[in-house]
């Protein structure tokens, strides 16, 4: 059995699905930039494109263009909630290092 190439946490799907109800998405995307290379980036969107993955989980909808999903293959979203503050976080097992902010990586 194969790991599937993208994974959203029960904490990720609910939030997503309060964020983006209905037919709306959240739209996780790999830029090159930030200070190790590439950065993440998380943007609402109402439509997915045709070569867009959806993943579909707990109420929310996720889309990933095929350039990211290249780099986010095997990865896991989860959302924290912590004094400091929540945000959304990628465990991707492709970033062989990154910053301290956690939004950007390189896969080298």
């Amino acid at each position: 059995m194969t790991a599937a190439p993208f994974r959203l946490t029960d904490r990720a799907a609910a939030r997503i699905a309060e964020l983006a109800p209905g037919a709306a998405a959240l739209r996780v995307a790999v830029l090159a930039g930030g200070c190790s290379g590439f950065q993440y980036r998380f943007e609402l969107d109402g439509a997915a494109t045709a070569d867009d993955m959806v993943v579909e989980q707990g109420g929310a909808r996720v889309l990933i263009d095929p350039g990211s999903l290249d780099l986010l293959a095997g990865a896991e979203l989860d959302y924290t909630d912590e004094l400091m503050g929540s945000h959304f976080a990628v465990r991707n097992p492709n970033a062989k290092s990154a910053c301290g902010c956690g939004t950007s990586f390189s896969p080298d």
